[in-house]
């Protein structure tokens, strides 16, 4: 079967597309390149972990105040991949080609590119050690990890992808494997499902399940599909506007949604999924499945759990308002790493990394921070092919809308954006440091109200 990229091509689709080809073209000048010099230096500025999204921004960031041979990132990873993307990938509606770059042309220009595993920190002595035995000093450390994903504490995982009908738009190994589950479906249950723990992007569970409906409903396969949601949670979202918004959707499509109700095994070659009912612990449900889409239990780093930066519960201990470390000055953490009460996403990123370039700028003048990040985060819920819901919310679970416009309503407007100008503003403004997220634009939008 061909791709569904195909929905999307209405004239208007294509103008956007090509506007936006245009303006990749534009910025191609300022494209960034590793400049690492042949031998590393054990001592640097600033010394960032991890090269995702809130790493590469923040080197950035900090290159322009340090100067870039002042600042390294410690990343193993070959290649930088743009996750967010990975629930159209899966539906069949971008190719996974589309979501990577070489990590050696997003590292910028001049900064030191350290090919290793960081393998422990040491705060108390301002250094990290990498995996080969490597130790390298800081003056200011900035934690960005990421999360972990823990397929394996699923009984009959990460093996029981070798088999089909199973995939899980989380991992660069499985995400093509849920469009091909999409694509062989016959008929029978098609489960969708999500964690007893912290997850990055936690509306992503949820928009395969409606992007596979659609899929169902094209091919002419809907009659015969029994579409389920088993959510560990006890709502569909955290938010209520948007909540009420998905439930309109699910009772409109016939979705069945479970409550409470956690994946602890797949017998992949039985094609079986084993839940456990959170209300009642010990309780177990066997369903069988024609499709299975398998979010995965997540942590923090192992290398960051028991290292002096992490809270109880393994999570970088950072102030929720400028991301400074509590208990380290010199240390701070951005992204999906840290115990920010705020949703995982690399929409949040982009806003902590305004705040804590501000954070930063100021303690290395041994000024107090005033910048307070309000734990702005977004997830565009793909409800189609061509429309999206865009939540946006802070930390007390309130709406923090850019547009002049109920954001709670199913949108193509919003699907353009998800799918071509966010992977565009990505790529082409926040891995440089220039984008921090739409607080300017909301300003303007809703300039004048009160």
């Amino acid at each position: 079967m061909t791709s569904l990229a195909s929905v999307v091509s209405s004239p208007h689709a294509r103008l956007f597309a090509c506007f936006l080809r245009l303006g990749s073209q534009q910025a191609s000048p300022l494209q960034l390149h590793t400049g690492a010099s042949l031998a590393a230096k054990s001592h640097y500025e600033v010394l960032v972990l991890g090269g995702g999204s809130g790493g590469i921004s923040m080197a950035a960031r900090m290159k322009r105040k340090v100067g870039a041979e002042n600042v390294a990132i410690v990343e193993p990873s070959e290649t930088h991949f743009y996750q967010p993307i990975w629930t159209l990938v899966g539906a069949g509606a971008k190719p996974f080609s589309s979501s990577g770059r070489p990590t050696a042309n997003v590292i910028p220009s001049g900064v030191e590119w350290i090919k290793a595993r960081v393998a422990g920190l040491n705060p108390d002595e301002n250094c990290i050690h990498t995996d080969d035995d490597k130790k390298i000093s800081y003056k200011y450390l900035i934690v960005a990890l990421g999360i972990q994903l823990d397929y394996e504490k699923i009984k009959g995982l990460p093996e029981g992808f070798a088999y089909p009908k199973i995939g899980s738009n989380y991992s660069v190994r499985t995400v093509e494997k849920t469009w091909k589950a999409l694509q062989d479906f016959k008929e029978g249950n098609a489960i969708f499902t999500f964690p007893n723990t912290p997850v990055k992007c936690a509306g992503a569970p949820q928009k395969i399940m409606y992007l596979s409906e659609a899929y169902f409903r094209k091919t002419g396969k809907r009659p015969k599909a029994n579409i389920i949601f088993n959510t560990s949670l006890g709502a569909i979202f955290g938010v209520k506007k948007y909540a009420d918004a998905l439930q309109k959707i699910i009772q409109e499509r016939t979705l069945t949604v479970n409550y409470k109700q956690n994946l602890i095994e797949v017998r992949a070659d039985k094609q079986e999924a084993v839940f456990e009912n959170l209300d009642k612990p010990g309780e177990t449900q066997v369903i069988s499945y024609e499709m299975l889409h398998v979010t995965p239990p997540m942590s923090p780093p192992d290398v960051l759990k028991t290292s002096p930066v992490a809270d109880a519960a393994g999570w970088v201990d950072v102030d929720k308002d400028t991301l400074q470390h509590k208990r380290y000055p010199n240390v701070f953490g951005i992204g999906d790493c840290t115990n920010l009460p705020t949703s995982k996403t690399a929409a949040a990123v982009a806003a902590q990394s305004g705040i804590l370039d501000r954070t930063i700028s100021l303690i290395m003048k041994n000024q107090t921070p005033v910048k307070k990040y309000d734990g702005y985060t977004s997830c565009p819920l793909v409800t189609g092919y061509n429309r999206v819901i865009l939540a946006e919310f802070n930390y007390n679970a309130e709406p923090l809308e850019t547009f002049p416009f109920d954001q709670s309503k199913e949108r193509l407007s919003m699907y353009l954006m998800k799918a071509d100008m966010m992977p565009f503003l990505y790529w082409n403004l926040m891995l440089r440091g220039y984008w921090g997220g739409p607080a300017f634009l909301r300003k303007l939008f809703h300039l004048g109200k009160s």
